[in-house]
């Protein structure tokens, strides 16, 4: 364990940087083979472009949703449950800064995003207050999404990119530096065969019988009135060919003329095929192994399809990388004094005012929440009443002492002393006077004489 003035040391020195120190990298390309492999071991990925395909938006949908839950640094209580944030540099890359190009929001959409397009990716630590290889026990400075490049037993190879010159550098780091997290969608979306590649390879198809048939060309075929047998023959079929050619591009609106004898055949007629119905196929397809609708692509998703989509698509990415964090940004130490790392959806996005009133109603009235948690969760201040922090039912009267430090009703109290048959007749006799105070109230308001 490294000491506490070798840790000062280090940070009033300079903070550890995982570019800056060649020892550091001497020693892990000393432990690892010379060579690796470009795949995980159990997986074999191969890479297609989605550049000009509708998968980017997918992909683009899925990190946006993604980035919407926190994920934060939190500490629990001894039964596991959530007691608040921690002040920590992980927390802050979490949720405020990453590094210095992308705020903690953007951090997590670069996770998803990348993570969707590669399959695995690997969260590297960059800056730490101390060398890792010194102490488990180092404080995150700042950290960034890499593309694993190569696998080794104990290691890995990571493509990051490098701020201070703004490159992007293979770099080895141990297993248990990087948190590799792996798509768990990944024989949807990442496996050479999968639903979503194959759609990726029919698009790319497409786009080239597009690129084709609307390159300009004519493709026809001239019929020449004798036999093109010897070489004069041959020469002067070239040179008719060249004649056509020249009238058609130098006529304004591509009209050229021909001998009665000959005959052209126009061969560009659009090609009957199967790729648009095969990529609806495939879209269909892919939709509903991944949960999603064409309402939730397009905004109109009712809240059940959204729950839906949420639970089956997001929710299993948003815990492989939580879970990736825990097991390696946290010690067993830490794990051990209740620190966690977990994701927080909010669950009124979808709700309308409606519905949230009548859930605000069942929360307080069966003392679930708050008046303040309520108003948090919407939005609004909180009230600087003492009764709004107290789990009690408003609309219900607070017998005896309140448990909450909630005031008492004085006339509502009840003697234990008292005889139960005569606070009865008490409290009808009560009733009746107040019954004939209203009725006598009443009555003088309309001028009526009680005689």
């Amino acid at each position: 364990m490294v000491s506490l003035l070798t840790r000062m040391k280090e940070s009033f020195k300079h903070s550890w940087n995982l570019f800056t120190d060649p020892s550091y990298f001497d020693t892990l390309h000393k432990n690892t083979n010379s060579w690796g492999n470009s795949f995980p071991s159990s997986r074999s990925r191969a890479r297609f472009s989605n550049e000009r395909s509708i998968i980017s938006s997918i992909y683009t949908r899925l990190a946006i949703d993604v980035a919407a839950i926190d994920i934060r640094h939190v500490q629990l209580s001894e039964d596991g449950r959530y007691l608040r944030d921690r002040v920590s540099g992980l927390q802050n890359c979490l949720t405020v800064e990453a590094n210095a190009d992308q705020a903690g929001r953007h951090f997590r959409q670069d996770v998803a995003q990348t993570l969707f397009e590669e399959g695995v990716i690997a969260v590297v630590p960059v800056e730490t207050d101390i060398n890792p290889a010194d102490s488990t026990s180092y404080i995150i400075s700042t950290m960034r999404v890499g593309k694993v490049v190569d696998w080794y037993p104990q290691h890995v190879r990571v493509n990051l990119y490098d701020e201070r010159n703004g490159q992007r550098k293979d770099i080895v780091v141990p297993k248990s530096y990087a948190a590799i997290v792996e798509n768990p969608l990944y024989s949807v979306m990442n496996e050479p065969n999968s639903t979503l590649q194959r759609l990726i390879r029919k698009l790319n198809m497409l786009d080239s019988v597009d690129e084709q048939s609307s390159s300009g060309k004519l493709d026809m075929i001239i019929q020449l009135p004798y036999v093109i047998k010897s070489e004069a023959r041959r020469q002067q079929a070239e040179q008719r060919r060249k004649d056509i050619e020249f009238q058609l591009k130098g006529s304004q609106y591509g009209i050229a003329y021909t001998d009665g004898t000959e005959k052209i055949t126009q061969l560009n007629r659009p090609a009957e095929n199967n790729l648009l119905g095969q990529i609806e196929y495939l879209t269909k397809l892919l939709y509903a192994q991944l949960g999603l609708t064409e309402e939730v692509m397009n905004g109109t998703a009712d809240e059940k399809a959204m729950l839906n989509y949420f639970n089956r698509t997001i929710e299993p990415v948003i815990q492989a990388i939580a879970e990736s964090m825990k097991r390696t940004f946290l010690t067993k130490t830490a794990r051990t004094q209740g620190q966690s790392i977990m994701y927080f959806r909010d669950p009124f996005k979808l709700v309308p005012m409606e519905v949230i009133a009548e859930i605000a109603d069942k929360f307080t009235r069966n003392e679930i929440a708050s008046s303040n948690d309520i108003r948090q969760a919407i939005g609004w201040r909180p009230s600087t009443d003492p009764k709004s922090d107290q789990l009690v039912n408003s609309n219900m009267p607070q017998l005896g002492p309140s448990a909450n430090g909630g005031s008492t009703d004085p006339s509502l109290e009840v003697d234990p002393n008292a005889d139960p048959a005569a606070a009865g007749d008490a409290a009808i006799q009560s009733g009746l006077d107040d019954a004939n105070n209203v009725i006598d109230s009443i009555f003088s308001t309309l001028g009526i004489s009680d005689g």
